[in-house]
């Protein structure tokens, strides 16, 4: 055996694969053509080409397992079912039937393939409202792992009415996780997404967003003033529909609460409903709100904090665009 065999060491897994590829590619671009590929090494690219593909397969057979699980409880409820079952073991193997699916729907193709074997159908028309909330906010994850940078699961959810039981989940589920992850769900479905906007706005969603601000819930209400942040950013069209609803005191009346990191998204939605806005910009400026002395004192709260420091940004923001401007005007009117 020539010393190159004894040195040589073939790939193990598909980084392996993929590093031979661009070795072979280096290569053929070099000044020497490549010498031909052996008849080993031929044998044992077929062979990992061969384990990539089953891999695949199981994959798909994992998902259709674990979609048998998830089924099984339908089946059961058209039978009647059966008195005293162990409903916390099958509970249970359902919790990890869709732990493996949102691990496994990662994958992209994973997701599509999901959505082929009816997977999102049945999220949503059975375990969306599931009296168990650990099936309720599995379902909704598994919902917003498929539908996050997917166009086309996108707008499967949204045909199949997937946004108003999100919206509803996050509105008022008495269980607060299962609130967050259908926000997220919700937010996976609407964020650079027309036709989820579109959609979001039907069903009243800035008012579920603004309830969520008020929530107890300090997740729910952060990532609640969060999307409402990213939409306005993405869309300021809206921002006559938020001073409309009284989105100005809503969220002067959030600054107001203890300091929290709900306090960053909110004084950033303020400054995009100001900018460019003269509705919103009065809005702020009304003397009733207090809004000019409550930033002034932030304002100083937030010296010298590095980890503020964003928030105190968005607060010298606001305070320049609603009243030093003011007192420019005030100081012209005077002349």
């Amino acid at each position: 055996m020539s010393e190159d065999r004894q040195t040589r060491r073939h790939p193990q897994n598909l980084q392996g694969v993929l590093q031979l590829a661009v070795e072979a590619g280096s290569a053929a671009e070099g000044p020497a053509p490549p010498e031909p590929m052996s008849e080993e090494r031929k044998t044992w690219l077929r062979e990992a080409l061969t384990e990539l593909c089953k891999g695949q397969m199981d994959e798909v057979e994992q998902m259709k397992q674990c979609l048998a699980v998830l089924y099984k409880e339908g089946s059961e409820r058209e039978r009647g079912g059966e008195e005293d079952r162990e409903d916390d073991d099958e509970d249970g193997e359902r919790e990890t039937a869709f732990e493996m699916l949102s691990e496994l729907c990662e994958n992209l193709d994973n997701a599509r393939d999901l959505m082929t074997l009816g997977g999102l159908e049945l999220c949503v028309s059975q375990y969306l409202n599931h009296a168990q909330s650990g099936l309720r906010w599995r379902a909704a994850q598994l919902i917003a792992s498929c539908a996050q940078n997917m166009p086309q699961l996108q707008f499967h959810l949204l045909s199949i009415g997937a946004l108003p039981k999100l919206l509803q989940l996050t509105d008022s589920d008495p269980n607060p996780t299962v609130r967050v992850k259908a926000l997220y769900a919700v937010s996976c479905l609407v964020r650079e997404q027309e036709a989820g906007l579109q959609a979001f706005l039907s069903h009243d969603g800035f008012s579920v967003l603004m309830r969520g601000m008020q929530s107890e819930n300090e997740k729910l209400r952060t990532k609640s003033a969060f999307l409402l942040l990213n939409l306005l950013m993405s869309h300021p069209e809206q921002k006559d529909t938020l001073v409309a609803m009284g989105m100005v005191q809503q969220l002067v009346s959030v600054l107001r609460t203890p300091h929290s990191p709900v306090h960053e998204h909110v004084l950033g939605a303020l400054c995009c409903l100001v900018e460019d806005f003269p509705q919103g910009l009065n809005d702020c400026r009304n003397p009733a709100l207090g809004l000019e002395e409550l930033l002034r004192q932030r304002s100083k709260e937030l010296q010298g904090k590095e980890e503020s420091q964003e928030e105190l940004d968005f607060c010298e923001r606001l305070r320049v665009m609603c009243f030093s401007r003011q007192q420019s005007d005030d100081t012209g009117m005077d002349r």
